[in-house]
């Protein structure tokens, strides 16, 4: 019956409408049927309607029946072509995609269109600009489509070199004004990182909608400065813009930035007005986020609890938060209760544990990861290697060292910078006493930041290399590197080490002098340190008196501590007065001062420091040391008699007293023997 209607119909109009609706219920088995039915009509052939078939298979996802269809076709125009170029693109068939477009026997700009959208939907970005620039090159027409395509390409490998050509030939065009040409534009460069120029595009667009107003807010909160995407949120109120969810979760992860918990609670307060908002699974993320980071942990959970469907991202930001207010074992709770944990999750734990002191769980999570092969990042690295250096563990160190270099680490600048993770493995050598194979890690660098050089100039500070810590500032400024005040603690650190007063002084004027520095305490306390070392104690309590900053406790004990080693008396009653202020409960001054007083045999004021420190309640710590054997720490204290092993160790000690006073009483003897004969003689 409906073959016989079909027979009378005029044209095959009425199967492109019955495809159409096919293809809106996306029913693979009506386009089937639909195809019997022409079979049996005299537009079985008819290259209209076979384009229109081609069309429907391939979006009611059979590409296979489209390809045979398109096959088995006795002519062909150029739709049949673009239509299978289109199917073939946008199910991802890229090689296919374009053999059959240099097997065309022609090309227009929808052929163009469909291999320049085609391959940058699918992340080819690159050959996606090259046919933008030939289609260009052969005089196509340009349209939005082929410039939205050609911008998101730019944008996905962040060439802005050629988003600024592709926006002068916008600018030419008659698309100059459009709003969703501006709005394609403005994300290009909020995604290469041009804030400014996003901004100038928004500035000279006639028509602005939510979308517009959502890639510039996005664009400052991904790129800062933050504070303007909020500046920006309110602007759109101003001007009667409708909001939606993904404003409202672009601002609150500006607030998150920004730790802004005020402005946060009110575009919390805005979303729960619009019940369409309550489930969003993005508006919730930032949310949580927003309130971790800001400290408000218990608010987080509980929208983490009322959430529908938790994702990885909100998991992820729950562990976070939960480090960042020392509940360590809470985020650990929900790190084992996630069903997929990504690189993030285990990052944020690890992260959680270094952050809390906690570096030996770290390093445990860490070989955890490695057992159950996921596949690490450049923070995993930065992280452990953090812990290792808080350990002072070499073995770990050197272990996380051969994983850095397995995944091929080069240390550079670029889309994802890891010079950091050297600067790591830096820090941990030189924190672990490996002060040269820090400096190898160093030199072998591909791209170093001033973190880099300040790493190793405080590093060989801390290790008693001053004048290597000085010679490599200089190779610093020779690099065009400038120093900060970290640079400068690590520089007066090298001069005091290395004993170089007058060195020391000069590079010290030379902060607000040469390089606009404003010397913080940390940088007085250097300078009592050097000074001290040196036994200029007088320029010393001159220095202190001109202070422009208040002296604390580092600097008082610094001084107490050159006062005793070069027998200073006075001076070091004025600043063991300082220090019982600043800190009373510490046991240090009041044994720094007791021994210099014993050292010239004041003992009634010796009593008298012993009488404060029991009248004050202070407990001088008994000292500790440890030693690491085939992988196991034992810790010893002072008279300490917990060890399993203590009558062995106390054994052992007592023959090396005994061989020491043996060895002394032999070089005694000797010295008076050779004395003696020297005397006769």
């Amino acid at each position: 019956m409906a073959t016989r209607i079909a027979n009378h119909l005029p044209n095959s109009a009425f199967f492109s409408n019955i495809l159409q609706a096919c293809i809106q219920w996306k029913s693979l088995r009506a386009v089937q049927q639909t195809h019997a039915h022409l079979l049996k009509t005299q537009f079985s052939s008819e290259i209209f309607i076979l384009n229109r078939l081609i069309d429907s298979y391939a979006k009611c996802g059979s590409f296979l029946y489209a390809r045979n269809l398109f096959d088995g076709m006795p002519q062909r125009n150029i739709f049949s072509y673009n239509t299978m170029l289109s199917a073939l693109t946008k199910s991802g068939r890229l090689e296919d995609a374009d053999m059959l477009f240099r097997s065309m026997p022609d090309h227009d700009q929808c052929s163009w269109n469909s291999m320049v959208s085609g391959f940058s939907q699918h992340g080819h970005f690159e050959d996606s600009l090259e046919f933008f620039n030939v289609m260009h090159g052969e005089d196509f027409v340009l349209n939005a489509y082929s410039f939205s395509s050609a911008l998101s390409s730019c944008a996905g490998i962040m060439d802005l070199r050629t988003g600024m050509q592709i926006h002068a030939l916008v600018s030419k065009s008659h698309l100059s004004h459009d709003v969703y040409m501006g709005t394609a534009l403005l994300d290009m460069y909020s995604k290469c990182k041009r804030p400014l120029d996003a901004f100038r595009v928004f500035e000279t667009m006639k028509e602005r909608n939510t979308t517009t107003w959502n890639s510039l807010i996005t664009c400052y909160e991904q790129n800062g400065p933050a504070n303007e995407a909020l500046v920006m949120y309110v602007r759109m109120m101003d001007c009667g813009v409708e909001f939606d969810e993904v404003t409202l979760a672009s601002v609150a992860s500006a607030c998150a930035t920004l730790s802004a918990i005020r402005e946060g609670l009110q575009i919390h307060a805005q979303a729960i007005k619009f019940e369409r908002f309550n489930n969003d699974l993005v508006l919730s993320n930032a949310l949580v986020d927003m309130y971790s980071k800001c400290s408000r942990i218990e608010v987080a959970r509980r929208i983490f609890d009322r959430m529908p469907v938790r994702s990885t991202v909100a998991e992820t930001s729950m562990i976070s938060g939960y480090a960042k207010s020392s509940s360590v074992e809470d985020a650990k709770l929900v790190f084992s209760r996630m069903t997929e944990k990504n690189i993030i999750a285990w990052n944020a734990l690890i992260a959680g544990y270094t952050q809390n002191g906690d570096d030996e769980e770290a390093v445990r999570l860490f070989r955890r990861l490695k057992r159950e092969s996921v596949w690490p990042t450049h923070y995993t690295f930065g992280n452990i290697l953090n812990a290792s250096a808080n350990l002072s563990d070499l073995q770990i160190g050197k272990q996380a060292h051969c994983h850095v270099l397995k995944h091929g680490f080069r240390f550079e600048a670029g889309p994802e910078p890891d010079i950091f993770v050297g600067n790591s493995l830096v820090d941990m050598y030189l924190k672990c006493g490996s002060v040269d194979e820090g400096g190898k890690v160093f030199e072998r660098m591909i791209g170093k930041d001033r973190v880099s050089w300040n790493a190793m100039i405080v590093g060989y500070a801390q290790n008693g290399r001053g004048e290597e810590a000085l010679h490599l500032f200089k190779r610093m400024l020779s690099s065009g590197e400038t120093p900060d005040n970290v640079t400068m603690i690590g520089v007066l650190s090298g001069c005091s080490h290395a004993g170089l007063v007058d060195d020391g002084r000069r590079y010290f004027q030379s902060m607000t002098r040469e390089f606009g520095l404003v010397p913080f305490r940390d940088h007085y306390t250097c300078m009592v340190d050097l000074l001290g070392r040196a036994g200029r104690l007088a320029e010393v309590e001159a220095f202190i008196k001109e202070m422009p900053v208040a002296p604390d406790s580092v600097l008082w004990a610094s001084l107490l501590a050159a006062c005793r080693a070069h027998g200073n008396v006075k001076l070091g009653e004025w600043a063991a007065e300082m220090l019982f202020e600043l800190d009373s409960a510490s046991s240090g001054p009041y044994v720094l001062l007791s021994n210099m007083y014993a050292e010239i045999g004041q003992w009634e004021d010796v009593g008298r420091i012993r009488k404060l420190m029991k009248n004050k309640g202070v407990i001088k710590q008994p000292g500790c040391s440890w030693i690491e054997i085939e992988q196991k720490v034992h810790v010893f204290m002072v008279r300490d008699k917990r060890h399993p092993r203590r009558k062995s160790i106390y054994n052992i000690l007592k023959i090396l007293q005994t061989q020491m006073k043996r060895s002394s009483m032999e070089i005694f003897v000797g010295m008076n023997l050779s004395y003696a004969c020297n005397f006769q003689s």
